[in-house]
């Protein structure tokens, strides 16, 4: 009967990781279809709102994609079939995988408002994958990589895309700001996500790959922002800021926590 699960399991996050890379793939505009970035009006485009980051740093979607492929693959393998630590994780991975496709569906054919509800869920259910891999250590490097590397960086991403979305979402709905300025809640929300980067890091122990993705989508709002066609100086600066007390906070503890634990033999991602 486990057995029989174990197997359903597999098939169910191989068959999801091909879903959500077909989608990708529709989504990007290779098809023939309307890339992300014009579809919905251009809600989500790097000049659509303060806070939209530069188009370049959608390339971190690659090795995300390739990750979750990877996992998928590997998971499915016989040696993997019974291993625990896959039986808790599969099932977050397929659904964050759907969610995925679920969100370009709800952008490609035009329902911002959707959209929020489901990268919400979204976002939801990476914190669930990354307590997962948090509850546990990898076995090995290759899991490391392509499981715990993977989440981390899907979770940093979707937290960005999550902020990006929601303020993409209230300026089509045309949102005033209770009479701040944009620049001001640029800022906010730069801030509010600089500071879940720092709570990322914090429960994760230092795990660097949420830090790397977070980052990075936060360094290409400060560089579209101070060089784009929809400039922010104050967004552009705090950005940056995020990205320094990011990446600071990630590395300080993943030294501390280095030093304390001596020389394990798996480094978490």
């Amino acid at each position: 009967m486990n057995e029989t699960r174990d197997t359903v399991r597999q098939a169910v996050v191989l068959v999801s990781a091909i879903v959500a890379v077909v989608g990708a793939f529709i989504g990007s505009g290779a098809a023939g279809g309307t890339p992300i970035q014009d579809a919905a009006g251009g809600a989500l485009a790097a000049d659509a709102t303060p806070i939209a980051p530069g188009g370049p740093a959608f390339a971190i979607w690659t090795p995300i994609y390739a990750g979750l492929l990877a996992y998928a693959v590997w998971q499915s393998l016989p040696k993997q079939r019974a291993d625990e630590r896959q039986r808790r994780l599969g099932y977050p991975i397929a659904v964050s995988l759907i969610l995925n496709a679920a969100w370009i569906l709800s952008i490609q054919f035009g329902f911002l408002a959707a959209s929020v509800p489901i990268i919400a869920g979204l976002l939801v259910v990476l914190v669930w994958a990354f307590r997962i891999t948090l509850a546990s250590r990898p076995k090995n490097l290759v899991e490391t990589i392509v499981a715990d590397g993977t989440v981390g960086l899907y979770l940093g991403w979707v937290c960005v895309a999550t902020a990006a979305n929601i303020t993409a979402l209230l300026v089509a709905s045309g949102f005033r700001g209770f009479g701040l300025g944009a620049d001001a809640w640029a800022v906010v929300i730069v801030a509010v996500a600089g500071l879940v980067g720092v709570l990322v890091a914090i429960r994760g122990n230092g795990r660097l790959a949420p830090a790397v993705s977070l980052s990075w989508g936060l360094a290409w709002v400060a560089v579209a922002r101070l060089t784009g066609d929809l400039l922010s100086a104050p967004a552009g600066i705090a950005a940056i800021v995020a990205v320094v007390v990011v990446v600071f906070v990630t590395v300080a503890l993943r030294i501390r926590n280095s030093r304390s634990a001596g020389s394990p033999k798996v480094v978490s991602a």
